[in-house]
């Protein structure tokens, strides 16, 4: 099974920053992707397990692969597509993109290209190899569920600290966590977040002992104060980031021109908002035709005259067999009985319809003749 979770160092220099992306514009499009998933996700009444495990699948496939070489909303598409099949509440690839068309602006519908399901059908084969079909996602909400029944309290400042938590779990989609922890310490670090602003203070639990100094001692080993801090405060910029106007991503590339490494210098950061901004639906030619080329396949006319039709000679007039009259094949007693022997009364043997069988013998073979 190959390892999913990877430390700061490891997502900051990822594809697309070595593709030229700085880290906060990074950022910003896997928030926005995630974003976009869990709001189409919930107008398609998907459940928050499919939900999660498409946004899980679009954090993975972007540590393999560069924003600039694949539009965001496409690939959220195509990840929220599997995981639809992967969870077991399928959606159809056309009620998806029909979904996704009604949140996105004509701009960032753009970047599906002329044939949107087709895009998001070759996308899977790709997204399915990057994250080597290792297609089974566990998340947090599980593990919440099962370390809030452990707790002892309050039930009502319970609920409301498990619906906190619940909440900030979703939010954290948004974020990194999903590459650098286990949904176990996530969980853990939530409840322990929510719980802080609830004002909810465990004093008890079940499964106590003297050397469980905290409530999280019981199921997880060795997280320290600062992980948990580190965690809560990274769910947290979520809500102190303001958002400001920013171009929009890039359209994908041309295959005939694959994508090369930008230059760090920041000279061409600058061409993705400009190449963008002048992407629009209209400037897109539509043709009837599919193809490769974008172009309608080349028209062959009949240039051959068609060749004389010939008869053969012997078909110049009626076979004699159709011309003659037909021959006598019937009897002459067909039009009349013929004469039956009288029935004559006795004690005559009946007559013999089948001739006696064989005599049967026990090792005889009826189809091959046995050597001498």
């Amino acid at each position: 099974m190959p390892g999913w979770y990877y430390d700061k160092k490891e997502i900051k220099n990822s594809p697309s920053a070595q593709d030229g992306l700085d880290f906060e514009t990074e950022m910003r499009y896997r928030k926005e992707g995630a974003r976009f998933i869990i709001d189409t996700g919930s107008k398609m009444d998907l459940g928050y397990n499919t939900t999660a495990t498409g946004v899980v699948y679009f954090h993975r496939f972007y540590m393999f692969h560069s924003f600039h070489q694949f539009p965001r909303y496409v690939t959220a598409c195509c990840c929220l597509f599997l995981a639809g099949k992967i969870e077991e509440t399928p959606k159809k690839c056309k009620d998806i993109i029909k979904t996704a068309r009604g949140l996105l602006s004509d701009e960032k519908f753009a970047t599906f290209g002329i044939d949107p399901k087709e895009e998001v059908m070759t996308l899977e084969r790709i997204l399915l190899q990057t994250i080597k079909f290792d297609l089974q996602v566990e998340h947090p909400y599980s593990y919440l569920i099962k370390y809030a029944k452990c707790l002892k309290g309050d039930k009502v400042k319970l609920q409301k600290m498990v619906q906190m938590a619940w909440t900030f779990v979703n939010d954290s989609l948004c974020t990194t966590l999903a590459l650098q922890w286990e949904p176990e310490i996530i969980a853990v670090a939530l409840m322990y977040l929510a719980g802080k602003l609830s004002k909810f203070e465990v004093l008890d639990w079940s499964g106590r002992t003297p050397k469980h100094l905290r409530w999280w001692d019981v199921f997880l080993e060795d997280v320290t104060m600062d992980l948990l801090e580190d965690i809560c405060h990274q769910v947290l910029d979520l809500y102190s980031t303001q958002p400001t106007a920013v171009p929009d991503s890039p359209p994908p590339k041309s295959q005939a021109n694959p994508p090369t490494p930008r230059k760090s210098n920041g000279q061409d950061k600058s061409d993705d908002s400009a190449a963008n901004k002048s992407i629009q639906m209209t400037d897109m030619t539509p043709y009837q035709y599919q193809t490769f080329t974008t172009a309608p396949p080349p028209a062959y006319p009949s240039v051959y005259s068609a060749p004389p039709i010939q008869v053969a000679p012997h078909l110049s007039a009626p076979p004699p067999h159709i011309s003659a009259p037909p021959p006598t094949v019937f009897p002459q007693f067909v039009s009349h009985p013929p004469p039956f022997p009288p029935v004559v009364t006795g004690t005559a043997p009946p007559p013999t319809f089948y001739p006696p069988a064989a005599p049967h013998h026990q090792n005889q073979r009826p189809f091959y003749q046995p050597p001498p």
